[in-house]
C-alpha cells in the first residue's frame, strides 16, 4: 500500500471536519473622514441590528472583523450626519476597504420673532430632559457587555530639573510613556453595582505588565447623575441636565434635525459663571423621549481642575438590543492635557462597549412621553411658563412611582441575581478580577480582537518598545540607566534623599535627606542619625526591607544602634511581618507632630525645646494581615527597658530674650509632679482590628487593591501591659474604639471625621508616662497633619483615664472662594475644622479653625481659636502641606 492510500482516510476526515467548521472571518477597514478628507477620531461604527460596534482611532481609521456575509454599517460622529453603507464581507481574513465621508449635520431653526423677554427654546427641551433624568438613569436594571479600553499618555515637554533642584531621570523623555489595551467583561446591576473581569491586557514594552485600565471607571461620568466625579478634581461637576442645572448653565438651541426617525436637538451649554464647576459644549437630546443621544463637553482649569489643563468628554448612546426601548452607551472618549512641575503632555482614554445583554427595569412599559408638548411642535419663542411647569408637576407622582419600582427591582436583583447577567466568578465587594495569564496573548490575538486600529504612532511605540524589551531588561542596559539614576545631586541630598538602585536585581538602597540625618535637641545636642534602607523585591512583587541605624548624640555621647525590618508575606491578603530591635531615642508621644526638623528649628532659633525624649532598649514584633475583605488585624508584642534622659546642652543659634529651655520632664495635669520614672521595664501586647463594611477591591494576580467604601471604618484596640514577666513593672489595660469616614457632599465639598474614645479599666494600674494615651498637639507654626490638634500643649492632657477625641475637617473645594472675582484666579480652596477633647483634667477642650489650601498647589494655612471649658484658650496660625 502506498503512502497516499495510507493517509487517504485521514485526509478525508480532515476535509470533512474542515467543511463543518465555520468560515473564517473577514475584515472591513477604512477611513472615516470629513469633506476635507481629514480623519474623524473616535467616530462610531456599528453593525445595524447587532451588538457589534467599534470606533475609529486618532487618525480616523477603523476596522471590523465579521463573519462572511452582507452587512449594513452605521457610521456616526457627534455633530455629523449618520451614514449607512452596505458591505459584503468575504471570508479567509480577506480585507474589504470601505472609506466613508461624513458631512456636518444641518440643524435648522425656523424663523421666529424673538422678544427680549423670551427664553431660548432650548430651556423647554432641557426642562423635559431634567424631568425624565431619573427615569433614564434607572431604565436599565442590569446589563452585561464586552468592553475594550485603550489608554495613551505622552509627554510633549520634559524639564531638565524639578523645581530647579532635582534632576529628571533618563526614564522621562518626550513621546508616549504609557500605552495599554484591555478587553473585559463588564456587568452592571441597579442601583450601582458594577463588576468587571479583565480577560486580556497588553502594556507597550512590558510583556509581564498588567494594565490599570478599568472600563467600569467610566460609569462615574454618567450625565444622568446630578454631580459627576471626573477623577481629575476634588470637586464634583454639575451635569447639564441636573435637577438644579439652570442655576449653573445657559442654553441655546442651535437647531434640530431628523436622524433615522428621531428628531434630534443640538443644544449648546454654557456656564453662567466661568469658574463654576460646570461643562461647556453641546448635548444632543432626542425629542419625545428626552434622553441623551450624545454629548461633547469640555472642562478647563477655570472649573478647578487639578494638574489638568483641559478635559474633553465625548459619549455616544444607542438603543440596546431587544424589543425594549432603552438605550446604552456605545463609546466614550476622554481626552486631556496636563501640566505639572514643568512636565507637559496629553493623552486619552477610550472605551468601546459591545455585545450587550440588557435587562430593562420596566419591560412592559412604553417609552416615556412628556406631558409638555413636543419641542418640535412648540413655538420656538415659547418660554417655560408657570402653566407648563404645573403640568410637569402633575406628572411627578408617576415619576416617583417609577423610582420606587426601580429601587424595588434593584434590591431584588442584588439579593437574588434574578437578571442572570452577573460575571459569576467575582466575590462580594470585588469590583474587578484580573485573571491570571491576561498578559500572555500574542500579537495575532490582539490583531484579531482589537476593535480600534492602532495609529502609526502607536504601532511604532509597540514595535520599538516590544522589540527592545529584551535589551531593556538586560543587565548591561539596566546598569547603564542605573548609573544615570544613581548620580548624586544636591537636590536629592537635601530634599528627597538619595536612592541607589540595581534594577536588574530588583534591589535598592535609600539614604534619608540630610535634614533627617542631622538634627538637634537639648538632650543629645547635635544628632547624627545615619540610616540606610535596603529593599529587595521578588518576581511576584513581594518585598522585604531592612533599615539599620546608628544614632549618636554628640553632647550626651550616647550611641544608639538599632535595626528595623519588614517582610511582605502575602500580596493578596496584605500580610506583613515587622521587627524592631536595639536602642532608640523616642518621644513620649509616639505620634507626635514634632518632626526632627521642626524641633531642631524651634530649639536652635526660638529657644523652644518642645520635644521630651527618653531612651528605649529592647525588641518589638508586629504582624498585620487581612483575614477577610474589609477586616484588617494588627498584632504587636514588645519588651523594652525605658530610661529617663536629661538635658545636656543649652547651645542655640538665636537667643530670645526672656526665654529659657525647659527640663526634659513632661508637664502633665494628671501627674503634675510625677512624670519622672527613672527606669521602667515593660512587656506589652497590642491587638487592633479595623473593619470597613462594603469595602470594594480589585484582585490582580500580583496583589489586591482596596478602593474604599461608602461606609465608615470602625476600629477597636486592646493594649495590655503585663507585669511580673521578664521583670516587667507595668500592669494596665487600655481599651479604645473609634470610627472614621470621608463623606462627599456634592458641590458643598467633602467632610472627613474621626472619633475615638477609650479608658483604662481596673484598679491598681501601674504605668509610666509614655504608656499614657497621648493626644498629638502642636505649639509651632508648622504642622505635619491638619487632622490633629493645632493649639493643644504636647503632653499636658495626656491621660491614664477615660477620654473622647474628635477631629472634623470640611474641604469646601472652592465652593466659596470660587465666587470671588479676584481670588478665584488663584484656585485656592477653603477649609474648616473642629478638634475636640475631653478628659477628667482637660474637661472640654475645643479648637475651631478656618483656612485656605492649594496655595501654590501645595500649601495650606489655617487660623485656629481654642476654648477651654467655654473660655478662650489662645489663637494661632498653622502652615503645612495641603493639596
Amino acid at each position: 500500500m502506498d503512502i497516499f492510500s495510507m493517509r487517504y482516510p485521514y485526509l478525508l476526515l480532515c476535509f470533512f471536519l474542515f467543511s463543518l467548521s465555520p468560515a473564517r472571518a473577514g475584515i472591513v477597514r477604512g477611513l472615516v473622514s470629513d469633506s476635507k478628507n481629514t480623519g474623524l477620531p473616535f467616530a462610531n461604527v456599528a453593525v445595524k441590528g447587532t451588538t457589534t460596534n467599534t470606533a475609529t482611532n486618532e487618525q480616523g481609521s477603523y476596522q471590523l472583523r465579521l463573519a462572511p456575509g452582507r452587512y449594513e454599517l452605521v457610521f456616526q460622529y457627534v455633530g455629523f450626519k449618520p451614514r449607512m453603507e452596505t458591505v459584503r464581507v468575504a471570508g479567509g481574513d480577506t480585507a474589504t476597504v470601505l472609506n466613508v465621508t461624513l458631512t456636518p449635520e444641518s440643524y435648522q431653526l425656523r424663523e421666529v420673532v424673538v422678544r427680549s423677554t423670551d427664553k431660548d427654546p432650548a430651556y423647554s427641551i432641557v426642562q423635559q430632559a431634567m424631568q425624565w433624568r431619573r427615569y433614564h438613569q434607572r431604565e436599565v436594571a442590569a446589563f452585561k457587555a464586552r468592553a475594550y479600553v485603550k489608554t495613551l499618555a505622552r509627554f510633549t515637554d520634559v524639564p531638565g530639573k524639578i523645581l530647579g533642584l532635582v534632576k529628571v531621570g533618563p526614564d522621562f523623555k518626550p513621546g508616549i510613556f504609557y500605552l495599554s489595551e484591555t478587553v473585559s467583561e463588564m456587568s452592571f446591576r441597579q442601583p450601582n453595582v458594577v463588576q468587571e473581569r479583565m480577560i486580556s491586557s497588553r502594556v507597550s514594552g512590558d510583556t509581564k505588565g498588567i494594565s490599570f485600565n478599568r472600563a467600569s471607571a467610566g460609569r462615574g461620568l454618567n450625565f444622568y447623575q446630578n454631580v459627576l466625579k471626573s477623577g481629575f478634581s476634588e470637586r464634583g461637576f454639575v451635569s447639564p441636565i441636573a435637577a438644579n442645572a439652570p442655576l449653573f448653565y445657559r442654553y441655546e438651541l442651535e437647531g434640530s434635525t431628523q436622524q433615522g426617525g428621531l428628531l434630534l436637538h443640538k443644544i449648546k451649554v454654557m456656564p453662567r459663571r466661568r469658574t463654576d464647576p460646570v461643562f461647556a459644549g453641546h448635548i444632543y437630546v432626542v425629542d419625545g423621549t428626552w434622553r441623551l443621544h450624545s454629548v461633547s463637553l469640555d472642562l478647563t482649569k477655570d472649573a478647578q481642575l487639578d494638574y489638568v489643563e483641559s478635559l474633553h468628554i465625548e459619549q455616544l448612546f444607542a438603543p440596546a438590543p431587544g424589543p425594549s426601548d432603552v438605550w446604552v452607551m456605545q463609546s466614550q472618549k476622554v481626552t486631556l492635557g496636563f501640566t505639572a512641575l514643568g512636565f507637559k503632555g496629553n493623552g486619552y482614554i477610550t472605551a468601546i462597549l459591545s455585545n450587550y445583554k440588557v435587562s430593562p427595569t420596566y419591560p412592559n412599559r412604553p417609552a416615556p412621553t412628556s406631558p409638555l408638548p413636543p419641542a418640535s411642535s412648540a413655538p420656538d419663542d415659547a418660554p417655560v411658563t408657570r402653566e407648563t411647569v404645573a403640568q410637569v408637576k402633575k406628572q411627578k407622582p408617576k415619576l416617583d412611582g417609577l423610582s420606587r419600582a426601580a429601587r424595588q427591582q434593584s434590591r431584588q436583583a442584588a439579593a437574588h441575581d434574578t437578571t442572570g447577567l452577573g460575571l459569576g466568578k467575582l466575590k462580594r465587594g470585588e469590583v474587578m478580577l484580573v485573571e491570571k495569564g491576561v498578559n500572555e496573548r500574542d500579537t495575532s490575538y490582539w490583531a484579531s480582537i482589537r476593535p480600534l486600529p492602532l495609529t502609526q504612532e502607536e504601532q511604532k511605540d509597540y514595535l520599538v518598545k516590544d522589540s527592545t524589551e529584551v535589551i531593556r531588561n538586560s543587565r548591561p542596559y539596566q546598569d547603564s540607566l542605573d548609573r544615570k539614576r544613581n548620580e548624586l545631586g544636591i537636590g536629592k541630598f537635601l530634599l528627597t534623599g538619595y536612592t541607589y538602585g540595581n534594577t536588574f536585581r530588583k534591589r535598592q538602597w535609600y539614604v534619608a535627606p540630610v535634614f533627617n540625618i542631622i538634627n538637634y535637641n537639648t538632650v543629645e545636642g547635635i544628632v547624627a542619625n545615619p540610616q540606610v534602607t535596603y529593599t529587595q523585591r521578588t518576581d511576584d512583587r513581594r518585598t522585604w526591607s531592612v533599615t539599620p541605624s546608628l544614632r549618636y548624640g554628640f553632647s550626651n555621647e550616647l550611641l544608639s544602634p538599632s535595626v528595623a525590618a519588614s517582610w511582605q508575606l502575602h500580596p493578596v491578603k496584605l500580610a506583613r511581618l515587622s521587627l524592631t530591635a536595639g536602642r532608640t531615642i523616642e518621644n513620649f508621644d509616639p505620634n507626635t507632630q514634632l518632626t526632627p526638623f521642626i524641633n531642631s528649628y524651634y530649639t536652635l532659633f526660638e529657644n523652644r525645646n518642645y520635644a521630651k525624649l527618653y531612651r528605649r532598649d529592647g525588641v518589638a514584633l508586629g504582624y498585620q494581615w487581612e483575614p477577610v475583605n474589609g477586616l484588617t488585624v494588627q498584632a504587636a508584642s514588645s519588651y523594652f527597658v525605658r530610661r529617663e534622659l536629661q538635658n545636656t546642652t543649652i547651645k542655640l543659634i538665636a537667643d530670645r530674650e526672656g526665654r529659657a529651655f525647659t527640663s526634659n520632664v513632661p508637664v502633665n495635669e494628671e501627674r503634675p509632679d510625677n512624670t519622672q520614672f527613672g527606669q521602667s521595664e515593660a512587656l506589652t501586647t497590642e491587638l487592633t482590628a479595623s473593619f470597613r463594611p462594603g469595602q470594594r477591591y480589585i484582585t490582580r494576580p500580583n496583589g489586591k487593591v482596596n478602593l474604599g467604601s461608602k461606609y465608615p471604618t470602625f476600629q477597636v484596640t486592646w493594649r495590655q501591659g503585663i507585669g511580673g514577666v521578664l521583670g516587667s513593672e507595668v500592669r494596665y489595660t487600655l481599651l479604645e474604639a473609634g470610627v472614621r469616614h470621608s463623606v462627599s457632599l456634592g458641590l458643598l465639598g467633602t467632610s472627613n471625621y474621626q472619633v475615638e474614645a477609650g479608658f483604662f479599666p481596673g484598679n491598681g494600674t501601674r504605668l509610666a508616662f509614655m504608656d499614657f494615651r497621648h493626644f498629638s498637639g502642636n505649639r509651632t507654626y508648622l504642622t505635619e497633619d491638619f487632622a490633629k490638634f493645632q493649639l493643644l500643649d504636647y503632653y499636658r492632657y495626656s491621660t491614664a483615664d477615660k477620654f473622647v477625641e474628635v477631629h472634623y475637617n470640611h474641604h469646601f473645594n472652592g465652593f466659596l472662594l470660587n465666587k470671588i472675582p479676584l481670588l478665584r484666579q488663584l484656585h485656592w480652596q477653603e477649609v474648616a475644622s473642629l478638634n475636640y477633647l475631653t478628659t477628667p483634667t482637660a474637661n472640654h477642650y475645643l479648637e475651631l479653625g478656618v483656612g485656605i489650601e492649594h496655595i501654590y498647589k501645595l500649601l495650606r494655612a489655617d487660623f485656629y481659636t481654642g476654648f477651654q471649658s467655654g473660655k478662650r484658650a489662645g489663637t494661632g496660625i498653622r502652615v503645612g502641606f495641603g493639596f
